[in-house]
């Protein structure tokens, strides 16, 4: 027989299992002496379950729990752990169980001992409603009421790159009393710094690891150059400018610009980027009472697609930009443009921002005999540069799904645009841009990229707040950030038609690797909140032995510091050094963002920010001898450098059919070879140097101690006969599976001729 069953009694059924685990218990240890077996139990339990036609229980259930099919699923396991490992059940919840079973009353009566066992099972069943206030997200402007306290003008500059847009709204923000620019790369923050305490006018720089004050008794300026996660939504100023506000819908860092949007208290908001953004801005902007001005702004200067593509870098010309995304075809395309002679600059992502302006304005110069750029989309932003000519080197990138995993994709509408836009500065020699691929096939898509316009922006970001999660653990005392995190999304109201939850994954793994370490829950959230890349072993490492040391009320010292990064550095030689020394500037940052806000045990940021300097200039002598580098790697360091190199481009990648990788490695060599596993071990930081070399006088003594044992068993065996029978024996083992093997063979091979033509 078959049965159909409706939602509710699905729920039923659910319901029904627990009671059966329950049961199934309670009738093993014969307490329930009523039933006439097992089987009959479990079958009258169903059986009167499947009858119930009311769902009275069900939606009491749901009502006070809130509770969803995965939490169903937790509590019946729990139900039947407990079950199970418990020695004995409550007098009162084993009569009723007996009650059900003989018909002396109904399933309903079960509810209330099955609401007992899962607000002990899951405390925050008990605070359900004031959770579910907490993670109320579906006004998030109601979240700044100085902000709402003001009637704001905002003003919206629309228009792709080049267009002026930014200039316009910092010539307001230059004139203003007051005034606050946020920007989305520290790049950004520090030319607006340099350029307006040029013009006179004292402006600080505000980034997540220092702060430069204007002035020389260290009191703060009327203006500040942030970045837009630094911004404070406490202090009024006159006119504010927010760039790049298509980064609201960032999946990682969106939550960053609608913080800013609704919360900075100023009279007038400017924000500037794509009009993909226009409406959505609008939308929220009702949402808290205020209208939105928009001034459209077109290209300065011509862009044009080439009717052909570049197909071999013979072709390069001066003030030509080579696009790739992954250091493996940055790598590949400076050692084949140098062995032609050509000097090229080289910029990608995890530089330091002073090595990236330096070989920015090595490129730039016209006096320099550089004339040619390779980078990553890594200069979409932040950076001036003289550009004649894009040539995208692949039009596939890395990307992360909804799901925080890698796969590789092709680039987006907007993604294009922003990066052939760098093509054609106005004001520059190049004051027409062009735009073409390396690969044919690529030309014909990057045609249809450029000719669309980017996709409107329908929601935008958020992430709870360090307030919302204290409140959380004021109710749930014994809960672990990692589960207060995981809660509150899940618990969360979200207005699906302009918000989603921004990606905590990074923010969650943080809070798991440093679980184990005591810290009081504000602290814990902002060492959370911490700006690291995950991918890199060695910059983890350090973040826990910070968290370690910060636990234990010690301050992190420079003397400290040095001990643990093996500081001094010497230039590197081989790429895996050029790596391990990016990692170590990242080690730099991070202690300089957590100097900032632990300046008690975190005492020398401006020693640690000299060293970072120094590393800098290392960093930078690195790239600039990046092909001598690239043969060292090749003949010195058998392994670890494709690890290095860039696991966030590979690790977790799922290729798309029909889009394949750009192999760029058969071309230069292989930059990835397997090699050992000590130098993997090196690249990836979890092997220094000196333990290596530890590890080396260890096996060496062992070998020597094991030595003369070894010649011992050796001499043994020699004048053992019986091993040389066990020898015989062997070999003619052998020799016989294989004749048997090979007799097998030929005799299905005859059957099957015979099956095919019988007069065989």
């Amino acid at each position: 027989m078959h049965y159909v069953f409706t939602v509710k009694q699905r729920h039923l059924v659910r319901l029904t299992n627990i009671v059966l685990v329950v049961f199934v218990f309670v009738d093993g240890i014969s307490i329930s002496p009523m039933a006439n077996s097992l089987s009959l139990a479990q079958t009258s339990l169903m059986t009167i379950m499947l009858k119930a036609n009311q769902c009275k229980c069900v939606i009491i259930l749901q009502n006070m729990n809130g509770q969803d099919e995965r939490l169903e699923q937790k509590l019946f396991l729990n139900s039947f752990r407990v079950c199970c490992e418990g020695n004995n059940l409550p007098v009162d919840l084993h009569i009723m169980l007996n009650d059900i079973i003989v018909g002396a009353t109904h399933i309903d009566s079960l509810l209330p001992y099955f609401m007992r066992h899962a607000k002990q099972a899951f405390p925050h069943l008990e605070c359900l409603d004031d959770l579910k206030k907490i993670s109320d997200l579906r006004l998030p402007a109601n979240w700044y009421p100085e902000a709402r306290a003001l009637t704001r003008k905002i003003i919206f500059h629309a228009g792709p790159t080049n267009s002026g847009k930014t200039y316009h709204a910092l010539e307001r923000f230059l004139t203003a009393k007051s005034g606050v620019y946020c920007g989305p790369l520290k790049l950004l923050a520090s030319e607006v710094f340099y350029k307006t305490n040029q013009k006179g006018i004292a402006c600080d720089l505000v980034t997540g690891e220092e702060r430069n004050f204007a002035r020389e008794d260290k009191t703060p300026a009327s203006h500040v150059a942030c970045t837009v996660e630094m911004v404070s939504i406490n202090t009024p100023y006159e006119v504010a400018v927010v760039d790049e506000i298509q980064m609201l819908k960032d999946v990682n860092r969106g939550w960053a610009w609608t913080r800013a949007l609704l919360g900075i208290v100023a009279e007038e908001i400017h924000v500037c980027g794509e009009a993909a953004a226009i409406d959505v801005v609008k939308e929220i902007m009702l949402t808290a009472g205020e209208e939105v001005e928009v001034r459209n702004y077109k290209r300065l200067t011509e862009l044009t697609v080439e009717d052909s593509p570049l197909g071999t870098l013979n072709n390069i010309r001066p003030g030509d930009c080579i696009v790739c995304f992954n250091k493996q075809d940055i790598f590949w395309a400076t050692r084949q443009l140098e062995a032609m002679g050509k000097e090229c600059a080289v910029i990608y992502g995890s530089l330091p921002p002073g090595t990236k302006l330096a070989q920015a304005q090595k490129f730039n110069d016209p006096e320099h005999p550089c004339k040619v750029l390779v980078a990553t989309d890594a200069i979409g932003m932040g950076l001036n540069l003289n550009i004649g000519r894009i040539i995208f080197n692949s039009l596939i990138k890395p990307t992360t799904n909804e799901k925080g995993e890698k796969e590789m994709d092709t680039i987006t509408t907007s993604q294009a645009l922003q990066i052939a836009g760098r093509a054609g500065r106005y004001g520059t020699k190049f004051a027409h841009g062009y735009v073409t691929t390396l690969k044919g096939e690529d030309l014909p898509t990057l045609t249809r990229l450029l000719s669309l316009h980017p996709d409107p922006i329908s929601q935008v970001g958020l992430h709870p707040t360090a307030e919302q999660i204290e409140l959380y653990a004021y109710h749930l005392p014994n809960a672990t950030l990692s589960n207060l995190i995981d809660m509150f999304v899940r618990l969360s109201t979200v207005d699906d038609s302009l918000y989603f939850m921004c990606n905590i994954d990074d923010f969650k793994f943080l809070a798991e690797m440093i679980q184990h370490v005591p810290l009081p829950l504000r602290a814990r959230y902002v060492f959370c909140c911490a700006p690291i890349n995950r991918k890199m072993p060695f910059v983890c490492s350090m973040f826990l032995k910070f968290a370690r040391q910060y636990s234990q009320n010690e301050a992190l010292t420079f003397d400290w510091l040095c001990r643990q990064i093996g500081w001094p550095f010497a230039s590197p030689n081989t790429l895996l050094d050029l790596v391990h020394l990016e990692s170590v500037f990242d080690v730099l940052d991070l202690y300089l963002w957590l100097s900032y806000r632990f300046p008690d045990l975190f005492p020398d940021a401006s020693l640690v920010r000299d060293m970072q300097k120094e590393l800098d200039c290392l960093i930078q002598v690195g790239v600039t001898q990046l092909t001598r580098i690239l043969l060292n790697s090749e003949t010195r360091v058998s392994s670890g450098v494709g690890n290095a190199m860039d696991r966030e481009d590979r690790m977790k990648t799922t290729p798309q059919k029909g889009l394949p990788f750009f192999q760029s490695s058969s071309v230069v060599g292989d930059l990835r070879p397997p090699g050992r596993i000590a130098d993997r071990l090196l690249s990836e930081g979890l092997l220094t140097q000196k333990m290596l070399s530890d590890l080396k006088k260890e096996w060496q003594l062992q070998m020597e101690q094991g030595k003369p044992r070894q010649r011992q068993r050796q001499q043994e065996e020699e004048d053992d006969p019986f091993v040389d029978d066990v020898e015989s024996v062997i070999e003619s083992t052998k020799a016989s599976r294989i004749a048997k093997a090979t007799a097998r063979t030929a005799t299905k091979t005859k059957l099957i001729r015979k099956k095919k033509n019988p007069n065989l």
